[in-house]
C-alpha cells in the first residue's frame, strides 16, 4: 500500500509539473526543429543527434516554462483568468519548481555538451535569454517578439547541433517561428486587455488597442508565409511543401476570423489548437517533400 500511495503521488506530481510546464506546446517548436535539422544533415541526422537533440530542446523549454510561472505567481494570481494555476493555488510550492528549474537546465546543458562543442558554449547564453522573456512584460509590448525569438532558439539551435557552425538558413526558419509565435501570442493576450493595463503589464493590445493588435497580428503571419515561400525557393522544394504552406495559410487565416477575446474555448483554438496542428502540416509536408517528392 505504501508502495502504491508513493506511486500516485509521484505520478501526480509528474502530471502537475507537465501541466505547469504545458508540455503538449512542445509541438510549437519540435516541428521546426526537425526540419531544421534534416535540412541541415541533407537527410535525416544520426539518432545521437536526434535523441540529445530533443532532449535539450525539452530541457530548455521545460526550464523556460517553469521559470515563466515561478516570475509570474503574483500576476497570475490576482487574473481571473490564470489564478487557477499550479503555483497561485499552491499546489506545488515555490522550492519545488525551483527544483524543477535547475535540473531541466542542468539537462539541457548536458545535451548539449553531448551533441557538440559550439552547443555546449553557446548554452548558457540560451539559458539567459529563454529566462529573461519574463521579465519583458514589465517594460515593452516587444515581449511577443521576445517570445518568438527564443522559441525560435530551437530550430537555430537544432541547426547548430548538426553542423556545429552558422549558417543563413536556420536564421530564415528561426525568423518564420518568432513571427508565426509572436502572432498568435498577441491573439492570446487580447483577453488581458484590462488587466495588463491595470497593473501597468506592457503587450502589443493593451498598448495599441484591439483592433489595431490584430492587424499587426495578421501582418506578422503574412510575413511569416512569404518567409515559407522564401524557403521554398531557397531550399529547393517541391509541390508538396506547398501544399503544406497553403493549409497552413488557410489555418492562419481561420484562427484570424473566430478570435473572440471574451470565449475562452475559442481563444484557446485560435491561439493553441489551430497552431499544434498548423506546425504538424509543414513538417509533414516538408519531410514528405524532402524525401519522396523532390
Amino acid at each position: 500500500m505504501v508502495i502504491i500511495n508513493a506511486f500516485k503521488t509521484t505520478a501526480l506530481k509528474l502530471k502537475m509539473f507537465s501541466e505547469l510546464v504545458m508540455f503538449s506546446h512542445t509541438l510549437f517548436s519540435l516541428p521546426f526543429a526537425v526540419i531544421s535539422m534534416v535540412w541541415a544533415a541533407g537527410g535525416w541526422p544520426s539518432g545521437h543527434m536526434m535523441l540529445w537533440g530533443l532532449i535539450a530542446l525539452i530541457g530548455a523549454r521545460n526550464g523556460a516554462n517553469a521559470f515563466n510561472r515561478l516570475v509570474d505567481r503574483t500576476f497570475d494570481g490576482q487574473n481571473p483568468r490564470t489564478a487557477h494555476r499550479h503555483l497561485p493555488q499552491r499546489l506545488l510550492a515555490e522550492k519545488e519548481v525551483i527544483l524543477f528549474i535547475i535540473i531541466n537546465y542542468a539537462v539541457f546543458i548536458v545535451a548539449s555538451g553531448m551533441l557538440n562543442l559550439l552547443c555546449l558554449v553557446l548554452s548558457p547564453v540560451a539559458i539567459v535569454l529563454i529566462s529573461t522573456y519574463s521579465y519583458t512584460k514589465r517594460f515593452t509590448f516587444l515581449s511577443h517578439l521576445y517570445l518568438g525569438f527564443v522559441i525560435a532558439s530551437a530550430p537555430i539551435g537544432a541547426w547548430f547541433a548538426v553542423t556545429g557552425s552558422i549558417a543563413f538558413t536556420p536564421f530564415v526558419i528561426g525568423t518564420v517561428v518568432m513571427l508565426w509565435i509572436a502572432g498568435f501570442d498577441i491573439i492570446y493576450g487580447t483577453q488581458d486587455i484590462d488587466f495588463d493595463r491595470r497593473h501597468g503589464l506592457w503587450s502589443i493590445p493593451s498598448f495599441f488597442g484591439l483592433e489595431n493588435a490584430l492587424r499587426i497580428a495578421r501582418g506578422l503571419h503574412f510575413i511569416m508565409v512569404l518567409l515559407l515561400l522564401f524557403l521554398f525557393l531557397w531550399m529547393d522544394m517541391g509541390w508538396m511543401y506547398l501544399v503544406g504552406i497553403g493549409i497552413a495559410t488557410v489555418l492562419l487565416m481561420t484562427e484570424h476570423r473566430i478570435i473572440k477575446p471574451t470565449n475562452r474555448k475559442l481563444m484557446k483554438v485560435a491561439s493553441y489548437n489551430l497552431n499544434q496542428v498548423i506546425s504538424m502540416v509543414i513538417l509533414l509536408c516538408t519531410l514528405t517533400d524532402y524525401f519522396f517528392v523532390r
